[in-house]
């Protein structure tokens, strides 16, 4: 079973659109996941211009790809590189902690991701 960075059962990041790198709504992870969709983050206007200056636009609709673009307000499972990556350079967004994976852990102190947190 999957666990959230407190150890408890991951809850859903969000299923409209649906997210993870399964499509499942989770951020769960496993080895196929190299870069490792940890975090259920909020998406803000400063994070998906960001995102747009890595190379990653997250907004344009791909529904070749059943990918419908992202605006500020949705949710998203967001590889753990780039919300730290955004997180150096103050553009980090807000997280749902209950159903970030603890994975993310491994790169992030809890303490730092709570100064993120916000409910779903």
């Amino acid at each position: 079973m999957n666990k959230n960075v407190f150890g408890e059962p991951l809850i859903p990041c969000c299923l409209s659109p649906m997210t993870g790198f399964y499509r499942t709504g989770y951020c769960e992870t496993d080895q196929m996941d190299t870069a490792m969709h940890t975090v259920c983050a909020v998406m803000t206007a400063e994070f998906l211009a960001f995102s747009l200056s890595k190379g990653n636009d997250l907004t344009t609709p791909r529904p070749e790809f059943n990918f419908f673009g992202l605006k500020p307000g949705d949710k998203w499972c967001l590889c753990l590189t780039r919300w730290l990556e955004a997180y150096q350079v103050n553009k980090a967004p807000k997280v749902i902690l209950e159903a970030t994976h603890e994975k993310t852990l491994d790169l992030i102190s809890l303490d730092e991701l709570v100064k993120f947190a916000v409910k779903s």
